[in-house]
């Protein structure tokens, strides 16, 4: 009896106060059907049911055209879905519905870039910035787009501002640096490099560049170190075994040299060609080994970014452009001095 009379309170509590909050929230711009829709949404996802999800928010979206909520969130799906255009499509009605929707207004330029359309994305970054200059993810999009045009100066206007509003930012001073390393700013692009390195202890991109600086001028000793550092990245361990091979050839440890060069190519077969195509390595050719079959197979196949390769490929090519300059200087002092003790020579022979 007492039961009943409980589930016929909250039945009439529930017949009044409910249609009352209801309206309330409609009152104040609260749409139930919107909201409900959501929470549905997200029990769909909860489960895994992306379908469901999906068809749920179109349902919304189709009855209430300016759902924020409904476009923002089928934007997000068909993005995990990598459904790009379509998620392009909904992130633009969802700017439609909240105009200050910086960050929908950045997904639109970051899939535009993806989807190789990067007149269209810079436009929309350009943009974005002036609205909201401290958007720290644009300025380094752009930054990117900018350096992908060989626009280095204005990327590095760009990371600079950007720096202004966070000034601790890691990635703005890596990405400065890349852009200081592609003018020939060895001397800024170490500063930025350093800098991000600091912020960032595990970031061994930063280092490795700044071994590949440090073997540019010569400082053996400081590349090493960086190096050495690198062997903690599973990106870069073959490349940092790689690079202080040639330290040590450099530093007539033959034996290290030997050791570390055919570390690279246990790690990555790759290295055989590289060792056999880099001029100081030569001496030691002979005792460069090849993996076995089953050994090459088990190799872990190791990913970098374009930005990171270019970059490496960038310094590579400078050290050996300064190596052979400094090999051409090196061999006119040499025949200049012989030229001098020719003369040396000569003159005694007069004088005798």
């Amino acid at each position: 009896m007492y039961a009943n009379i409980i589930v016929r309170i909250i039945m009439y509590i529930s017949a009044i106060v409910l249609p009352i909050v209801l309206l309330i929230m409609e009152k104040n711009g609260h749409n139930f059907s919107e909201i409900l829709s959501k929470w549905k949404s997200k029990f769909f996802l909860a489960i895994k049911d992306t379908k469901g999800a999906k068809d749920e928010l179109i349902n919304l979206v189709s009855k209430y055209p300016d759902s924020y909520i409904g476009h923002k969130m089928l934007a997000e799906i068909y993005e995990k879905e990598g459904g790009m255009r379509k998620a392009i499509d909904e992130y633009v009605k969802a700017i439609d519905c909240k105009k200050n929707d910086y960050d929908s207004y950045y997904k639109v330029a970051y899939l535009l870039f993806e989807l190789g359309q990067k007149d269209k994305s810079e436009t929309m970054l350009r943009n974005l910035l002036q609205k909201k200059p401290d958007y720290t993810e644009a300025s380094i999009l752009f930054g990117d787009i900018l350096c992908e045009q060989e626009k280095f100066k204005e990327a590095i206007n760009v990371y600079t501002e950007a720096l202004r509003y966070k000034p601790d930012d890691y990635d703005l001073y890596y990405n400065l640096g890349i852009a200081y390393t592609r003018l020939n700013d060895f001397q800024n692009a170490k500063i930025c490099y350093e800098k991000a390195a600091e912020i960032n202890h595990e970031l061994y991109y930063a280092k490795y560049y700044l071994g590949q600086i440090s073997l540019i001028y010569r400082d053996i000793e400081t590349a090493e170190e960086y190096f050495t550092e690198c062997l903690y990245s599973n990106e870069l361990e073959p490349r940092a075994y790689f690079e202080l091979s040639k330290i040590y050839m450099l530093k007539g440890e033959r034996e290290n040299a030997i050791t570390f060069v055919n570390k690279a190519i246990e790690l990555d077969i790759s290295y055989k060609k590289k060792a056999d195509e880099e001029p100081i390595l030569i001496p030691i050719k002979p005792y460069i080994m090849i993996p076995k079959e089953d050994e090459i197979k088990a190799q872990t196949k190791r990913k970098i970014s374009k930005k990171v390769k270019t970059n490496i490929e960038y310094l590579e090519k400078t050290y050996h452009v300064v190596e052979n300059l400094n090999l051409k200087e090196l061999g006119k002092q040499t025949k200049l001095k012989k030229a001098q003790k020719e003369n040396e020579k000569t003159l005694d022979d007069t004088i005798n």
